[in-house]
């Protein structure tokens, strides 16, 4: 148990000598760390989480492993920067100015807890994110098609309307030559035309007419049916084509960890229930990111921040001592220099008096 304690403790930032002074602090303290250190953890799952998504073309070893690893850092990053927002707020008395040191830690929360939150969004909610991400990829897919489809459906279209129109001239002649053949038979047995059975000159004209009609479409036929074919060549090979191309359009995994956020704001706009809940996971992280601190603003002054302010104003004075010391030694070192210098001006204008007295002597022998 005291292990335990002792490992929260250092979670929460916390000098443990001068906590362990301190009794009513302890369990305090323990609270915080305890936070703080479930807050890390919470990162290092949603770290790992995110990163497995990420790697989801690597093979299953590769994605695991650098998953882990990538959670513990994320995770042990996290836990660190908590634990140091935690350890460097001080209790002054002022609740004003604890408030405005806390401001930017609170948005520092808001962001840690934002991107520790998604990640497990993803997973909370992944039964609706399979099916949206199913919808997307046939979305993807069919978008992939028409534009694959698009770049052949002009020169599809074109080879299609002119089999349309040459077969129409084809069914055009046809039909008129089958008229002409009937309008010649109703001819021969009275029941059309001149209602005369056996008028010779009317049939003869009549069935010319058929003839002449059955050449015509003969010649059109002959002309029109290669080039008929040739074009229903080229169409079925452009449409085995764009089959080819629509066959080659990646079907494979569609779950990567950008698509798996689109889908989680597809289905969160569609779904108001699943909205505000996604609202809500992330209100329950970002209050679990702001505990600690929250905790820290809230609580009121104690023995151990009394003990901790007494500790940093000796260690202060403790250096301001040894600055003072440190000066005084240099201006002691200074002053000596001072003197020292002095005496060696002087005893240097002594030498050159005598030695000018000495050149006057020698001068004047």
């Amino acid at each position: 148990m005291n292990r335990i304690q002792n490992f929260f403790w250092f979670c929460s930032g916390a000098n443990i000598a001068l906590l362990k002074k301190t009794p009513t602090e302890q369990n305090k303290y323990a609270g915080i760390g305890a936070t703080v250190f479930f807050t890390g953890l919470f990162a290092t799952v949603s770290g790992a989480y995110a990163l497995y998504f990420i790697f989801n073309d690597a093979n299953s070893t590769v994605r695991i492993t650098a998953s882990l690893l990538f959670g513990l850092i994320w995770g042990a990053m996290i836990f660190n920067l908590d634990r140091y927002i935690v350890s460097s707020m001080k209790k002054n008395g002022s609740t004003l100015s604890e408030f405005k040191l806390a401001a930017p830690r609170f948005l520092l929360a808001a962001i840690i807890a934002f991107v520790i939150s998604k990640p497990l969004e993803l997973q909370i909610f992944h039964t609706s994110i399979e099916y949206e991400l199913e919808l997307m990829k046939q979305e993807e897919i069919k978008k992939q098609e028409v534009a694959l489809t698009s770049r052949y459906q002009n020169d599809i279209n074109l080879l299609d309307a002119e089999i349309k129109y040459l077969q129409k001239d084809i069914d055009t002649k046809t039909n008129y030559r089958n008229k002409a053949d009937e309008e010649a038979r109703k001819e021969a047995d009275g029941s059309g035309g001149t209602m005369k059975r056996g008028a010779a000159t009317i049939y003869n004209l009549k069935k010319a007419d058929a003839n002449k009609a059955q050449q015509e479409l003969e010649e059109l036929t002959t002309t029109n049916k290669p080039l008929i074919d040739s074009k229903q060549k080229l169409l079925f090979d452009k449409k085995q084509t764009v089959d080819s191309l629509k066959a080659s359009v990646k079907r494979g995994a569609y779950d990567g960890f950008d698509k798996r956020l689109a889908a989680l704001g597809n289905v969160s706009a569609k779904n108001s229930t699943i909205s505000i809940a996604s609202i809500f996971v992330m209100l329950l992280f970002l209050a679990i990111e702001i505990a600690p601190v929250l905790v820290k603003l809230l609580s009121s002054r104690g023995p151990y921040d009394d003990l901790l302010e007494a500790h940093e104003h000796t260690f202060h004075n403790y250096k301001q001592e040894q600055v003072s010391k440190r000066n005084q030694k240099m201006y002691e070192k200074l002053l000596e220099m001072s003197e020292t210098g002095n005496h060696a001006v002087n005893e240097r204008i002594e030498t050159n008096i005598e030695l000018r007295k000495r050149i006057t002597e020698a001068e004047k022998k």
